[in-house]
């Protein structure tokens, strides 16, 4: 159950940021802070 929140929320924050970025290095920077969020909820 907490796997599927934290899969739903880190998909929400991947889409945010997607739609916050305009360029694609910064689609790329946003990507890679959720990854590091994740690896730090995760741990």
């Amino acid at each position: 159950m907490i796997r599927k929140l934290l899969a739903t929320l880190a998909l929400t924050g991947v889409v945010l940021g997607t739609a916050g970025c305009n360029t694609v290095k910064g689609l790329g920077r946003d990507i890679e802070s959720v990854g590091e969020a994740g690896d730090k909820v995760v741990r």
